[in-house]
């Protein structure tokens, strides 16, 4: 999905090419901090939403500091404009609430990408422009104030001995 989040397939670029976005994957999941998750439609995936603690010496785009992640957000070019971006989000935000102040992201400098965060709550961060390590595109960071709302899951309170009296 890294793929897609920087827009590597638009501009014809592999991984392999833009080694600098390797910070935003390389050994995730190894913290209990790195959070993430992926959308499906019709059993296919569709995006992923991740975001983790970077390090300043990792030079990324939307790093802000030490204790705020920076979320990355790719979607499959056929499910985009469909709401499956905005879902990802919203339950990004609650789960991340539970650890995090913050969160920080890297866009486009363009009035689409900053609406759609906007939208959710995002706001730019002073001086904080840079350039898209995939074709140097103006990015500006942006940072949104997470809530600090008790995660419920669907298994919270849930008894298995309750099925088999």
């Amino acid at each position: 999905m890294l793929h897609y989040a920087y827009r590597l397939d638009e501009v014809g670029k592999t991984l392999k090419d833009v080694m600098q976005l390797e910070s935003y994957s390389k050994f995730y999941g190894l913290s209990s901090k790195d959070l993430g998750l992926y959308a499906l439609s019709e059993h296919k995936i569709a995006g992923a939403a991740w975001l983790r603690l970077l390090r300043e010496d990792d030079k990324a785009e939307g790093f802000i500091d030490e204790k705020t992640p920076v979320i990355t957000i790719g979607i499959k070019p056929e499910f985009r404009a469909k709401g499956i971006g905005s879902a990802m989000l919203e339950q990004l935000f609650l789960e991340a609430g539970a650890l995090f102040e913050y969160m920080s992201v890297s866009v486009l400098n363009s009035e689409k990408a900053l609406s759609f965060f906007k939208k959710h709550g995002f706001v730019k961060v002073e001086n904080s422009f840079g350039k898209s390590p995939t074709d140097g595109s103006e990015v500006v960071t942006m940072v949104k104030e997470l809530p600090k709302e008790r995660v419920v899951r669907p298994t919270d309170g849930y008894d298995p001995q309750k099925w088999m009296d």
